[in-house]
């Protein structure tokens, strides 16, 4: 029997608001253009975003 992959979650916490600078939403970390492709992306992309957060994390504590 095969396991079935589960489609990484949105990052999303509905805190929508954007950095200063515009650059990223301060409640996900995400830009706007992830946020706006993130339900065309492919279960890859979408992994490479969440690695990506979790990087952007580390630099913005």
């Amino acid at each position: 029997m095969q396991a079935q992959a589960t489609q990484p979650a949105s990052p999303c916490i509905r805190a929508c608001l954007l950095d200063s600078r515009r650059e990223y939403c301060t409640g996900c970390l995400r830009t706007l253009g992830e946020i706006r492709g993130w339900g065309a992306m492919s279960d890859d992309e979408r992994l490479q975003v969440m690695q990506a957060l979790a990087a952007r994390r580390l630099s913005h504590d």
